[in-house]
């Protein structure tokens, strides 16, 4: 998903897409299509809206990176389940691995948590990640027992881990067709997904490592120039 307009990362957003912007020095949208390939997708299909033709000309056809890449287009930010909905109506197939194009992960956990969700044979998968405390506001706080994620929760309970959802989703074909009847706009995939594990389904957790966000301009210069940080 890489459609968005990148609100908090202006001005850095008004010229350049989101993720085209560096994290150690690669784009972002670059380390990911990469680490796709490795988790052993062949195609991928990119959403794109802002500032579109920088991440099409980046991408290309995906050659370069030995995938086969397709494009849809989200004319405006109507949530990541709608951005999914255009990518199905694109072409692509169920089951499906998600991920937003700000955000790089931890060399190998693409790969690992696609192997965990195929083994779980579960209706979903959703990437959880622990944070620091000061992180919780702006993230969504999810429960998790034994294994599945239980509730995607306002606040965590007092003494249980701070698992948040990470940008990384994993659905397979009935849980992909529910998006069309989502409530919104917004329509969003954590909707989708709580309301799959009120129906009783599973939704397998897959944790993941530490990951690398790009939010604010701030993170451009810390996830690239860490060095900076000894000074001052």
């Amino acid at each position: 998903m890489a459609a968005g307009r990148g609100v908090r990362m202006r001005p850095l957003t008004e010229r350049w897409a989101k993720a085209v912007l560096p994290i150690a020095g690669r784009p972002v949208i670059a380390t990911l299509l990469h680490e796709l390939r490795g988790a052993g997708i062949e195609t991928a299909t990119v959403v794109v809206g802002h500032l579109a033709e920088q991440i099409e000309q980046l991408a290309g056809d995906g050659a370069g990176f030995g995938l086969s890449l397709r494009y849809a287009r989200q004319p405006e930010p109507l949530g990541p389940a709608d951005a999914v909905t255009r990518a199905l109506a694109a072409g692509a197939a169920p089951p499906l691995l998600v991920t937003a194009a700000d955000t790089v992960y931890r060399a190998g956990d693409l790969g690992a948590a696609s192997a965990r969700f195929r083994e779980a044979r579960a209706a979903g998968g959703l990437g959880v990640r622990e944070v620091r405390p000061e992180e919780l506001p702006e993230r969504y706080p999810v429960s998790v027992e034994d294994g599945r994620v239980v509730q995607v929760v306002p606040k965590p309970p007092p003494g249980a881990r701070r698992l948040v959802a990470a940008p990384l989703w994993f659905l397979a074909e009935e849980l992909a067709a529910s998006l069309e009847s989502l409530p919104g706009p917004p329509f969003e995939l954590a909707d989708a997904f709580q309301r799959a594990i009120d129906a009783g389904e599973t939704i397998v957790a897959l944790e993941l490592g530490p990951t690398r966000d790009i939010t604010r301009p701030a993170d451009v210069v810390a996830l690239n120039f860490p060095y900076l940080s000894r000074w001052g």
